[in-house]
C-alpha cells in the first residue's frame, strides 16, 4: 500500500464512509501466482490502473456525414493516457459494439519491438531505435495490457503482434493478466532480406517470423473455424473410419468389426446411411460417373452425401470430399505481413489483417488499435463493415491514416472500386486548443476540467455549497463561468466561501477555473489554516499536484525514430510555433532541374510541461514538415504528399526541396515540432513560379481534385 492510499483509507475511515470492493485487494493482496514474470520496475495491476491520468478527449474534426448513431475514432495523444479515458467510457456505456455489449471485441496491436531491425535505409540504418529496452520495454508494454483487458467486452479477444526478442517474456506477462485466456500462438512471416551469403560462417540463422498471441477475455469464449482458400481445388479421398479417441457408445459393429480400442468417428445411425449411400453409388452410378462428380452434383442440389466402404485391405474408410479451403492451423505462411498501400515505416499488409477481422469479429463489433501506425487495422474494420478507434502518439500516423480512411478502396491492398468511409472523428488527447474548450457545454467543460487535474468525479456537499470530487483526499470545486459569466474570484470570493465551509472542508482545498476568471496572482490563499488552491487552466501549479512530472508527447525528428515507444505523462497545450521561412525555386548547382524549395530561418516553440530534454535555440525543436502538394482549401483536408525529417532537413541547410512538376495551386506545409504542435502554411504555387504555366495547363471549369 503506497502513502496516497494509506491517508485515503484513513480520511474514508475518519468519516465512517463505507470501503468498495477494490479496497480488499489492497488491504489484503492476493497470494503471489502460481508463476509470474519478475523484473526490476514491475508495478502492481491497482497501481497502473489508479495511477494512469485520463486525458479527456477534445474532437477536432468530423470527416463524412453518413453515419447509423456510431462514429469511428481517431485519437491523437499517448495510448496509455486515452485508453484510461476509454475504460471510463465503457464503465459509463458509451463503448458499444453494435449489438449494445459494452468495451471492445477485438483488440489487434503491432507495438515496437525494441529490436532495432532494418526496415529501409542503408545497411547501417536500423529501421527505429526505442528508447525502452529491457524489463522497461515489457512494463511500458504491460501496462498497456493491464487497459486494454479493462476495455475487452466479455468475449473480446486480443492480438499482440510480436517479434522473438520479447515475445517469451510478453506472453508470461499476459497469461498473468489472463490467466485462462491463450488461445494461439500464430507463426506468420516477417518479411526480412536474408543477407547471409556474404559471409564465410555466421552466428545465427536469419529471422524469418514474428508471432501473433491469440488470447480470450474469458475461458468460455469460442472461436469459428478458420478457412484458408485453397489455389486448386483438393479432390476427394478416403481416410480412415477408426479414431483414437477413447468413447464406448461410439463402439458399435460395422462391416462385421467392433473396435476393442478408441471409437468409429460417426454414430451408428450417420454410418449405416453412408454405407447404403456408397452401395447405391456403387450398383448404378459409379460406370459413368466419378464418386467427386456424384458428390458435387448432389452438393448442388443441396444434398450433403457420407460414405463410408470397407476397402481391399480390410479397412473402413469415410469419404473425405473434394474441397476448395482447408481449416487453418497456427503456420499462416501465405498471408503477406507488409503492406506498401502508404509510405509509413512497418506499414502492415491489409491481408493479415482482413484475415484475423474477418476470423475475430462480427459486422458491427469494435475493433481497437492502440498502435495504429499505417491505419491498416481501420482501413480493413472499415471494409468489413466494423467498429474501429485507433490510438497513435504520433502526428505523421495520425495524417497518414486521415488520408488513407478518405482514399479507400474495396480490396485488400486499397484497388478496385470507391469505397467512401463511414464517419470518424479526429481528437486530440493531452494536447488541446485551448480556444475550442469554450465551446463545451457545461457537462462536458466539468468532465474535462476534473480528469484534467486527475481529480475523482465524486459530488458532495460541505456548509451548504455543492462540491465536485476529491484530488488527493481534498475537495474540488468546478467553478461554473458558464452560469455566472463575468463574475470574478476574488480574495472576497474565496472569504465567503471560507465562511460556509470553515475547518468542515479539511487542510486545503482546490478550485478550478479559467486562468482568467482569477482576480488575484497567488497560486493559493490561506485563510485560518485552510489553504484554497486556484486551479487555472489552462496552467499554474499542476506539477505541485502530481507524483510524477510530465513528459511531452515527442516527435520524432527522422525515419528510424518513427516507431519509437513513447510514454507520455500528463497534458499540454497547443502553442503555435514560431515561424519563418522563404519560398521559391531554383536549380541546384551543376543540376538542370529546377526544384521548389522551403527555406526554414525560424522555428521556436516550447512545450508547457517540464521538458528533461537541454534546448538549444533557434530550429532545435523542429520534428518534420509535411507537404501537401496540391491543397484544396474547400474540403481544408491536409492530404500529405511528403514528408521531410528535421536531421535530413538540417543537412540540406534547414531547406525542404521537392519537385516543381509536382506542385499544384497551392501548397499546403505543416511544420510540427517535437511536442505535436503545428505550424500550418498555405503557399501559392506562384511563390514557386509554376502558376502561369499551371493555370495555362487547366480547362476552365473547375476540375475535381483526384488523389493518386
Amino acid at each position: 500500500m503506497n502513502d496516497e492510499q494509506r491517508q485515503e483509507l484513513v480520511r474514508r475511515l475518519q468519516r465512517g464512509e463505507e470501503l468498495s470492493p477494490e479496497w480488499a485487494r489492497i488491504i489484503f493482496p492476493p497470494e503471489k501466482r502460481e508463476y509470474e514474470l519478475v523484473y526490476h520496475g514491475k508495478e502492481r495491476e491497482e497501481d497502473i490502473i489508479a495511477n494512469t491520468l485520463a486525458v479527456p478527449l477534445q474532437k477536432v474534426r468530423t470527416f463524412g456525414k453518413n453515419g447509423d448513431g456510431w462514429n469511428n475514432k481517431l485519437i491523437f495523444g499517448d495510448n496509455l493516457q486515452v485508453m484510461k479515458t476509454l475504460v471510463d467510457l465503457k464503465k459509463a456505456g458509451k463503448l458499444c459494439n453494435a449489438d449494445g455489449v459494452p468495451g471492445v471485441r477485438l483488440v489487434y496491436i503491432d507495438p515496437p519491438f525494441s529490436t532495432k531491425r532494418d526496415f529501409s535505409g542503408s545497411q547501417d540504418q536500423k529501421a527505429y531505435q526505442d528508447k525502452v529496452e529491457g524489463a522497461q520495454f515489457i512494463e511500458f508494454l504491460r501496462k498497456r495490457l493491464v487497459l486494454l483487458r479493462e476495455l475487452l467486452a466479455d468475449d473480446g479477444l486480443l492480438v499482440v503482434h510480436i517479434d522473438y526478442r520479447f515475445g517469451h517474456y510478453i506472453k508470461v506477462v499476459l497469461d498473468e493478466l489472463l490467466p485462462r485466456g491463450f488461445r494461439n500462438d500464430i507463426t506468420v512471416p516477417r518479411g526480412t532480406k536474408n543477407v547471409q551469403n556474404q559471409f564465410d560462417d555466421i552466428t545465427a540463422l536469419t529471422v524469418g517470423d514474428d508471432s501473433l498471441l491469440l488470447y480470450a477475455h474469458s475461458s468460455q469464449a469460442r472461436l469459428s473455424h478458420l478457412r484458408i482458400q485453397l489455389d486448386i481445388q483438393a479432390p476427394g479421398k478416403w481416410d480412415t473410419f477408426w479414431r483414437g479417441t477413447d468413447r464406448k457408445t461410439m463402439r458399435y459393429q460395422l462391416f462385421r468389426q467392433t473396435p476393442k480400442t478408441g471409437q468409429w468417428r460417426w454414430k451408428k445411425s450417420r454410418a449405416l446411411e453412408a454405407m447404403e449411400n456408397y452401395e447405391v453409388y456403387v450398383r448404378d452410378i459409379a460406370k459413368r460417373e466419378s464418386l467427386d462428380d456424384y458428390y458435387l452434383r448432389n452438393l448442388d442440389s443441396g444434398l450433403d452425401l457420407d460414405f463410408v466402404r470397407f476397402n481391399d485391405e480390410k479397412v473402413v474408410q469415410y469419404y473425405v470430399p473434394p474441397r476448395d479451403s482447408r481449416i487453418a492451423n497456427t503456420i499462416w505462411t501465405d498471408v503477406r505481413t507488409i503492406g506498401r498501400v502508404t509510405s509509413y515505416p512497418t506499414e502492415k499488409h491489409e491481408d493479415l489483417l482482413f484475415r484475423l477481422v474477418e476470423w475475430l469479429s462480427r459486422p458491427g463489433d469494435l475493433i481497437l488499435d492502440a498502435f495504429a501506425g499505417s491505419g491498416t487495422t481501420c482501413s480493413v474494420a472499415e471494409k468489413l463493415g466494423r467498429r474501429w478507434i485507433a490510438i497513435d502518439c504520433g502526428k505523421l500516423a495520425i495524417y497518414t491514416i486521415q488520408r488513407r480512411m478518405l482514399s479507400l478502396r474495396e480490396d485488400i491492398g486499397n484497388k478496385g472500386d470507391t469505397l467512401t468511409a463511414k464517419p470518424f472523428e479526429l481528437y486530440n488527447a493531452g494536447l488541446y486548443d485551448f480556444s475550442k474548450l469554450k465551446e463545451l457545454q457545461w457537462d462536458a467543460w466539468r468532465f474535462f476540467a476534473l480528469q484534467l487535474f486527475q481529480c475523482r468525479d465524486e459530488p458532495h456537499k460541505i456548509g451548504g455549497i455543492q462540491l465536485d470530487g476529491y484530488l488527493k483526499g481534498s475537495s474540488v470545486l468546478v467553478f461554473n463561468h458558464q452560469k455566472q459569466p463575468g463574475v470574478r474570484i476574488d480574495e472576497g470570493t474565496i472569504q465567503s466561501m471560507h465562511e460556509a465551509l470553515g475547518s468542515k472542508v479539511g487542510s486545503r482545498m482546490f478550485i478550478i477555473a479559467p486562468a482568467l476568471v482569477f482576480d488575484f496572482q497567488q497560486d493559493y490563499l490561506t485563510l485560518d489554516g485552510v489553504r484554497y488552491y486556484a486551479l487555472r487552466i489552462p496552467y499554474s501549479i499542476i506539477h505541485e499536484l502530481h507524483q510524477r512530472e510530465f513528459k511531452a508527447l515527442k516527435q520524432p525528428a527522422d525515419e528510424l525514430a518513427v516507431n519509437d515507444t513513447v510514454d507520455a505523462v500528463g497534458f499540454d497545450f497547443v502553442r503555435r510555433p514560431e515561424l519563418e521561412y522563404e519560398a521559391g525555386a531554383n536549380k541546384r548547382n551543376g543540376s538542370l532541374i529546377k526544384e521548389g524549395f522551403i527555406k526554414i530561418k525560424t522555428f521556436k516553440s516550447e512545450a508547457v510541461v517540464r521538458e528533461p530534454m537541454r534546448k538549444k535555440g533557434n530550429r532545435e525543436t523542429l520534428s518534420m514538415v509535411m507537404l501537401d502538394y496540391d491543397f484544396d482549401s474547400e474540403s481544408d483536408v491536409f492530404a500529405f504528399d511528403a514528408v521531410f525529417y528535421a536531421e535530413a532537413i538540417e543537412r540540406a541547410n534547414w531547406e525542404v526541396r521537392f519537385p516543381v512538376d509536382a506542385i499544384g495551386d497551392q501548397v499546403m506545409a505543416v511544420f510540427v515540432d517535437i511536442y505535436g504542435n503545428e505550424a500550418r502554411e498555405v503557399i501559392s504555387a506562384m511563390k514557386f513560379g509554376v502558376a502561369k504555366a499551371k493555370a495555362a495547363a487547366k480547362p476552365a471549369m473547375k476540375k475535381k481534385k483526384t488523389r493518386k
